[in-house]
């Protein structure tokens, strides 16, 4: 208590503002089974950082009866905070509050968190949980939605943007989250879409639930919007946390080094053992990347879409390093549409911020077919492409397998800039796998042959015993250097370390024009 009657005065105000919507509606999203909008941010932030911004902003509408209806901060809380002691600016939508619904005010407080993250060189973190845009206020408030919008744009490759979909997310409201890096949702309890069920119902006279138009299972699965989706609304947050230990605050700054005690030195003998001698016998590549990381820690994204090819973040001896794997576990690790435009969109972020790539190829090539070349694979492919010919982090490629064709030269090659490009003994490159290649070549002579299965399985065993090699590449300097698998690790973390002053750059331009 204080004798002074204005601090009383404040406090109570204060106190009246951190009750949202007030305790009937706040009951109501704990029945719904989610978090308030603070207690969501208890939660991310460290323990006493959060320090709020605009706690007395309040509606400016007189229509529609709201003119009586004016609760303080309105629908949205925003401010910064730390993570492991990092700064960090936050905003997360207040559903008790109109139903969280984004007015004039509601976007001018992320617009201004959005601006202070950008000009000081932080991560932005978005809690979303939104009716969508407030009526009542007509077009001011989708005016407030391109003002946000503007601003992502301009933030991108500046600072980290993480969305994280809490509740509902519909209408124009999903396109703030799609021009962030990272999109998180909480399966069974968020969801996305442009246009809900009854839109859907009344256009194309579907019925569909709103799980099943826009559920985090949907968008981590099939759509690929969703990156990292979890079972809760804490998992979630702990999750964002755990993503930020990988990335640097902003696009000038290296990311965090965290020191190991995994030996930098240490040989994983199983590595000699873990290509099948069939070599169309698949292999996980999760288990290579388990076994040469620091600690065997992977923190994958987009686990769940286009499973043939892996990416996400882990450390080499401390450092922070971008993974893109293919998965000869799924669909033999081919290339496809979705898998080339999710490890395109992973390769230009670590790009962007700063972050080393290494790349673990076992690739046939892409995905042949009707529904592929009409879904336009070769623009998907030159995503991957360009991705990988613009980026000027240090690159690291170790070919374990295949690497036929065009693939091999997508996947982080040396004529596209690899910095140190690695092959097992086990290694093929090849334009294509010996079967084709025999199908091709020796047409003329399987024709003639008296006995042509034969002689196919004798040109096939020739062509792979002359060919399906890695030293062919190494003789040209295509291979810098055919490695045991067993010696992966130091390898891979000497290369990092050689890289360290690494300097590259691209042609001066507005900017480039990646096929969209």
């Amino acid at each position: 208590m204080t004798d002074n009657p204005k601090i009383e005065n404040l406090r109570k105000i204060r106190a009246k503002g951190r009750q949202g919507g007030g305790k009937k509606r706040i009951e109501k999203q704990h029945e719904r089974g989610r978090l308030t909008a603070r207690e969501r941010l208890d939660l991310l932030l460290d323990k006493g950082s959060f320090r709020e911004l605009d706690a007395f902003v309040e509606h400016r509408t007189q229509d529609f009866g709201l003119e009586k209806k004016k609760i303080l901060g309105d629908s949205v809380v925003t401010g910064w905070g730390t993570i492991e002691g990092r700064l960090v600016y936050v905003f997360s939508q207040d559903f008790t509050v109109f139903g969280g619904s984004l007015g004039e005010v509601h976007a001018e407080k992320i617009v201004k968190i959005l601006e202070m993250a950008l000009k000081n060189g932080a991560p932005l973190i978005g809690l979303n949980d939104s009716g969508g845009a407030r009526i009542q206020e007509g077009v001011v408030s989708l005016g407030g939605y391109a003002d946000i919008f503007l601003r992502n744009t301009l933030a991108s490759g500046v600072i980290p943007q993480i969305s994280a979909i809490m509740g509902p997310c519909a209408g124009g409201a999903v396109y703030s989250p799609a021009l962030t890096d990272f999109i998180f949702m909480v399966r069974d309890s968020s969801y996305m879409f442009v246009t809900g069920p009854e839109v859907v119902k009344a256009v194309t006279h579907e019925e569909v639930s709103f799980e099943e138009l826009g559920g985090a299972s949907v968008h981590s699965e099939t759509s690929g919007v969703c990156h990292v989706a979890a079972d809760s609304e804490a998992d979630t947050l702990y999750l964002i946390r755990k993503l930020l230990t990988y990335l640097p605050q902003n696009n000038m700054e290296d990311p965090p080094y965290k020191p190991t005690r995994d030996n930098p030195l240490r040989r994983e003998d199983s590595l000699n053992r873990i290509i099948p001698d069939d070599p169309s016998k698949p292999y996980d590549i999760k288990e290579v990347i388990s076994l040469i990381m620091d600690d065997g820690q992977f923190f994958e994204i987009h686990e769940n879409f286009a499973m043939n090819i892996v990416v996400g973040f882990s450390r080499l001896g401390g450092h922070s390093v971008g993974i893109i794997a293919n998965q000869p576990a799924v669909l033999a690790g081919v290339l496809d549409i979705d898998a080339s435009e999710k490890a395109a969109r992973f390769v230009r972020f670590c790009d962007a911020f700063n972050i080393p790539l290494l790349t673990l190829e076992d690739v046939p090539g892409f995905l042949p077919g009707m529904t592929q070349e009409h879904g336009g694979i070769i623009r998907a492919g030159a995503k991957l492409l360009y991705a990988y010919c613009e980026s000027t982090v240090p690159k690291l490629t170790v070919v374990t397998r295949k690497a036929y064709g065009g693939a091999y030269d997508v996947m982080s090659s040396k004529h596209i800039r690899g910095d140190l490009n690695l092959a097992w003994p086990t290694a093929q490159i090849a334009v294509m796998g010996p079967e084709g290649a025999v199908n091709i070549i020796f047409r003329r002579e399987l024709a003639e042959a008296k006995d042509p299965v034969k002689k196919k399985a004798e040109l096939v065993a020739e062509y792979r015993e002359k060919f399906a090699n890695p030293y062919i590449a190494a003789s040209r300097g295509y291979i810098d250097d055919v490695i045991e698998p067993s010696d992966t690790r130091p390898r891979l973390i000497n290369a990092l370390e050689m890289l360290t002053n690494k300097r590259d750059s691209n042609p001066a331009k507005k900017h480039g024009n990646i096929p969209l």
